[in-house]
């Protein structure tokens, strides 16, 4: 399972024009399934999206996580994630999981990341064709993939 985080001053996604899902100060979080991701990388990610100091503190030092500045979330599925350029210049999503599974840890993210943090995630809508808008904060994206632990 592979994120994308960016730390965020607001960010909302827009479903025919309609706001799905919005936030304001926290992490937006785009997220790519593959088959063999399962519970384990939920847990493990999760682990990390929440604890990630990668807010600033009182002396402007990247020392808080979303969970210390009471931050939102912001959950987006993104299969393009897993796209691989080893040949040619178009894509190939071959490693992306189909839509069930995918949709199922889709929601196991959502569900943990809400257990874990007290609140309710904000979301896009899965499979959607969707407009993403957000202000970086930095900018700070970080990228996570629950295969290459480093």
């Amino acid at each position: 399972m592979r994120l994308l985080i960016q730390r965020v001053e607001k960010a909302q996604v827009l479903v025919s024009n309609e706001i799905v899902g919005k936030i304001d100060k926290g992490l937006l979080v785009f997220q790519g399934v593959e088959d063999f991701d399962n519970h384990d990388d939920i847990n493990w990610l999760v682990n990390k999206v929440i604890n990630l100091r990668i807010f600033n503190d009182s002396n402007n030092a990247m020392n808080l996580s979303v969970k210390d500045i009471e931050g939102e979330v912001l959950v987006v599925s993104q299969f393009t994630l897993m796209a691989s350029l080893k040949k040619g210049n178009r894509p190939s999503y071959i490693k992306a999981s189909g839509q069930n599974h995918a949709n199922l840890m889709y929601k196991k993210l959502i569900t943990e990341l809400e257990f874990s943090l007290g609140k309710l995630i904000q979301t896009g809508i899965f499979r959607a064709n969707m407009k993403v808008e957000l202000v970086n904060d930095g900018p700070v994206t970080i990228w996570m993939d629950s295969k290459d632990k480093q």
